[in-house]
């Protein structure tokens, strides 16, 4: 379920790395991760799957019969096969914080390496990032609409595969969820796992009165009865209030659970007949392919829900199949051994990449609201140190003084700003010359990091109808360069 084999890659990327093998081609590269939209038509995204990534680096290699496997496609030289047979990642990779809030087209993840290394890593890197990226963001879409409430992760059954469940629970967790209906995924990341019962333990008792009461013994201190497999309101919430007086009095409390029908209607019809019998501190937890847009419509309603089971359309991204993550050569070394900025240029302007090695700083005002994002040439690589302050050298953004700042495509949108509050520099760190630095944060501190990066940005930006789109802009060497490289380029056409 989670390969550390470094076949875990497109063929492509082998067969690229061998051509490079065969050239000598094995010079410093530094690649970025980015992607180029936002999911779900939003205005913010999560960044998340990075510690999942870091170890996977670590282990991240060619067995015997990953080697075998390769020698009878006929298609790769012994010599070469004999090189992977010691390959391991000795690059260094700076990235943003799991948890970040995050924005199209700024580097997520920066690899600085040998060609050969960064280009076998691409596929598994972008699979990574970019599935739970895209679940973290989901997630926090319907933790903001449950008014930030108690959500439920139930998509086990209904994710993308063994290794797809697993995944997507660490990543709901990260945004927001509170715990997992998933055991392994609990196990493997401590987190909460959470469940009431099916339909089918109902059916198959005599009666809904039986279940309900066998249940409550069996787990008098977590009992969720799940009241809709006859009938909700004529048989279900009585049976529910009937075990529920026997509970009350060996002082514990209850739960029901709605999983059809008209789920507003429904719990305030509950809450009422619960509320009438005195059990005013039962909860009601409600699931049934729910998703952002009808929470929201039944938390604006005043639906009385206290939990929200969401599964399939979080887990599986609902109505977004994929993270729009992509990996670029952003730099390679030259002749003189420094490195040369390269890029992409595309006749769709938003495909032409932005050139360089990069440092992402984001802007906050006087209060800690986020302002911008500004994307900056970093000259700094795995073998020098930074400045006291923390900061990598180059094009280092100040306070005090005033900038114009440029849209990354490098047109004449821009605007001119002069920072007053912290200014922070987004990508640090985490691996140099193959070896971790640092301290893995806990899943829960990656959780807190979302939920506290999200008050930091104005509701317009976490609105789901028509968000205002946070300013990524670069600064004017940036644009400089970017400009410089496409006038070359269509001076060689």
């Amino acid at each position: 379920m989670t390969d550390q084999s470094a076949l875990f890659t497109d063929f492509y990327s082998l067969t690229m790395a061998h051509g490079y093998w065969k050239k000598r081609m094995n010079h410093r590269a530094v690649f970025e991760m980015f992607f180029r939209r936002q999911p779900f038509g939003g205005g913010f995204s999560v960044f998340a799957g990075l510690e999942t990534l870091l170890d996977r680096l670590s282990d991240f290699s060619f067995s015997a019969d990953d080697i075998a496997y390769l020698r009878s496609l006929n298609f790769f030289d012994a010599a070469f096969l004999d090189y992977l047979k010691g390959f391991h990642f000795t690059g260094s990779l700076w990235s943003m914080d799991e948890g970040q809030v995050v924005f199209p087209q700024e580097p997520l993840i920066r690899i600085d390496g040998g060609l050969i290394e960064c280009q076998i890593l691409e596929g598994m890197l972008l699979n990574i990032i970019n599935f739970q990226s895209l679940i973290a963001t989901k997630t926090a879409r319907v933790w903001l609409a449950s008014g930030k409430g108690s959500i439920m992760e139930f998509g086990l059954r209904r994710a993308q595969g063994p290794d797809g469940a697993v995944s997507a629970s660490r990543a709901a967790f990260i945004g927001g969820a509170a715990g997992t209906s998933n055991v392994l995924a609990g196990k493997r990341y401590g987190i909460p796992v959470m469940g009431t019962m099916a339909h089918s333990w109902v059916m198959a008792y005599p009666s809904e009165a039986e279940a309900f009461q066998s249940y409550a013994d069996l787990y008098p201190g977590n009992t969720v009865f799940l009241i809709d497999t006859y009938d909700t309101l004529k048989s279900g919430i009585q049976n529910a209030v009937q075990v529920g007086k026997r509970l009350a009095a060996q002082g514990k409390n209850f739960g029901v659970r709605l999983d059809s029908g008209d789920i507003h209607y429904l719990s305030v019809e509950v809450r009422k007949i619960l509320d009438a019998a005195g059990f005013t501190k039962a909860t009601i937890t409600v699931s049934n392919d729910l998703d952002e847009s009808i929470i929201q419509t039944l938390t604006d309603a005043g639906a009385p829900v206290n939990f929200w089971g969401v599964g399939t359309r979080m887990v599986t991204g609902g109505t977004e199949s994929a993270f729009t993550g992509v990996y670029k050569l952003a730099a390679k070394e030259g002749p003189s051994g420094g490195l040369i900025p390269t890029i992409k240029f595309s006749d769709n302007p938003e495909k032409t990449t932005t050139p360089g090695v990069k440092q992402v700083w984001r802007i906050r005002d006087p209060q800690g609201i986020a302002v911008a994002d500004i994307l900056s040439l970093d000259e700094a690589d795995a073998g020098e140190e930074t400045l006291p302050d923390g900061r990598a050298g180059g094009d280092v953004i100040v306070p005090g003084k005033r900038y114009a700042f440029w849209h990354p495509q490098a047109d004449y949108r821009h605007f001119y700003h002069t920072p007053e509050g912290a200014i922070e520099a987004l990508l640090q760190i985490r691996i140099r010359g193959g070896e971790r630095i640092g301290v893995s944060p806990s899943l829960e501190k990656i959780r807190e990091k979302v939920r506290t990066e999200l008050d930091t940005f104005d509701q317009s930006y976490k609105r789901f109808l028509n968000p205002h789109v946070y300013k990524v802009s670069v600064t004017e060497q940036l644009r400089s360069l970017k400009l410089e490289l496409i006038k070359n380029y269509l001076g060689d056409l």
